[in-house]
């Protein structure tokens, strides 16, 4: 066989950068170039697993959108993105944009407006990876490492991870060598990695997840949320108009009929949709704080309006009553997860925005006002920990922790989640409710968890869905709050 290195190396025909001043024109574009890129190399790789001509490399490469200027943009300062924080090039490389279109012309739109300038719609010099090119293709795979009749990476580009990292969103990024800055958070590489991902540990497609997401961490959720979909398929004035559950399966209509799932994935995800996405996903995320990054890291590249901890705790208050609620104000992180990713010392703020809606959720629903919902709900620290045991400690050092940070209740997720949302830009907030009370003698035992979860979960999901569906209506501008981005920060949201 020929050495790698002596192969040439083929692509599609190549355009030269182009400039665009109309943002629904350069989506346009982008996806063009992206499907020209990608049926380059589905066809390519069909043929030579077929044992076609394997005398040379194929190589296509992502689109980029591109923005240069001179100056510092006047935008309204109330405005969080939409704009490039100093002049000179800055870059993102696209992928999906079929799938990310509303999201794009959106970004595209505010830059072109904020800054005056068209931008330029090309290619980049990111080769895509053969896994992920395929990956809408629903007849090719690539095989296992050893199982095709030639070496993969001598033939097509594979992923890349110098190319698929968080040094972005982290902070840690500098400048490319041709001193250009990135445009968006996530490299193309970095978002074809999560939506795999995704699809993986949820059984659904990417294309599904709605702008609004709720966590939990208890499958009992998730009856009541096909009940209250089902309820809302059934109103013609609703505006959800499908309910997705795992495996992609899909109803239009209260009575539906969803087929029984043999093998559950590890993060079971299901998905109340409007047409515009700006519904709501639920995702039992299960337990633990591994859980929960991994299920943000993902999410996160779908760039969602807000995500919510909807889950159980251990009430750490004497005065708390099982199924109450706690809103989080503040959180003590002995996680671990994230401490490389987000120091601890980094603060991270609860967000009005996000803290009204649901204060007026748990208002709402249980028809408790003013001075009253404190009869129900208590505002303060929420600890997250990863020992599920942690009760079996030596309870001088873990509850003396909890006494300091004043916390009033314990889970294994919710930290995870907010400073997750803080590191992604995505707004964030968490209601947990009460199902236990270990330091006041009130185990999670069968018997209590039982009749706590008949009376408790179907409250406390419709304060979560009411608590989505206020900010949905919300303006954009307003809900992605400046708390959440630095002051170098990128123009797409």
């Amino acid at each position: 066989m020929t050495p790698a290195q002596d192969l040439a190396t083929l692509t599609p025909p190549s355009y030269a950068a182009e400039a665009f001043t109309d943002a629904r024109a350069a989506v346009d574009r982008l996806e063009e170039l992206y499907e020209q890129a990608t049926r380059f190399l589905c066809d390519s790789f069909r043929n030579t697993l077929n044992g076609g001509p394997r005398g040379n490399r194929f190589r296509a490469f992502y689109p980029e959108v591109r923005i240069t200027t001179k100056t510092f943009a006047q935008v309204d300062s109330r405005l969080s993105f939409g704009h490039v924080s100093e002049p000179g090039t800055h870059v993102a490389t696209i992928t999906r944009p079929d799938l990310f279109r509303h999201y794009l012309e959106q970004q595209i739109d505010l830059l072109i407006c904020n800054h005056g300038v068209p931008v330029m719609i090309g290619p980049s010099t990111t080769p895509i990876p053969i896994h992920f090119a395929v990956s809408s293709d629903a007849d090719l795979t690539v095989p296992q490492q050893g199982a095709a009749a030639f070496t993969l990476r001598d033939i097509f580009d594979v992923p890349e991870l110098s190319t698929t990292n968080d040094d972005i969103v982290n902070g840690m990024h500098v400048h490319d060598s041709d001193d250009t800055g990135p445009l968006a958070l996530f490299t193309a590489q970095r978002i074809d990695y999560s939506l795999a991902r995704l699809s993986h540990y949820t059984a659904t497609d990417a294309e599904h997840f709605q702008n609004h997401v709720l966590f939990t961490n208890y499958q009992f959720y998730v009856s009541e949320f096909e009940a209250y979909a089902r309820q809302q398929l059934g109103d013609p004035e609703s505006g959800y108009t499908a309910f997705v559950s795992t495996g992609n399966h899909a109803i239009t209509t209260a009575d539906g009929t969803l087929p029984t799932v043999d093998k559950q994935p590890q993060m079971p995800t299901y998905h109340l949709k409007r047409a515009d996405g700006s519904g709501i996903t639920l995702v039992n995320i299960g337990v633990g704080p591994s859980n929960a990054k991994t299920a943000t890291d993902h999410i996160a590249v779908l760039r969602p309006h807000a995500w919510v901890m909807v889950g159980h705790c251990a009430g750490l208050r004497n005065s708390q009553s099982l199924g109450d609620f706690v809103l989080a104000h503040a959180y003590l992180r002995e996680d671990h997860v994230l401490d490389d990713d987000l120091p601890v010392w980094v603060p991270i703020p609860p967000l009005a925005e996000v803290q009204i809606a649901l204060e007026t959720a748990v208002a709402e629903v249980t028809e408790l006002k003013g001075y009253d919902l404190k009869r129900v709900m208590r505002t303060g620290t929420i600890a997250t920990i990863d020992n599920r045991n942690w009760e079996l400690r030596d309870q001088s050092g873990p509850v003396q922790r909890l006494s300091q940070s004043r916390a009033v209740a314990l889970d294994m997720e919710s930290a995870t989640i907010a400073a997750n949302g803080f590191r992604f830009r995505v707004p964030y907030g968490t209601l947990l409710c009460v199902s236990d009370k270990p330091l006041h003698g009130e185990l999670k035992l069968p018997g209590m968890a039982s009749d706590f979860y008949k009376t408790q979960v179907a409250r406390h999901l419709l304060i979560g869905i009411r608590a989505m569906e206020a900010l949905r209506d919300m303006p954009l501008e307003r809900l992605h709050s400046r708390k959440l981005r630095s002051f170098d920060e990128t123009a797409f949201l």
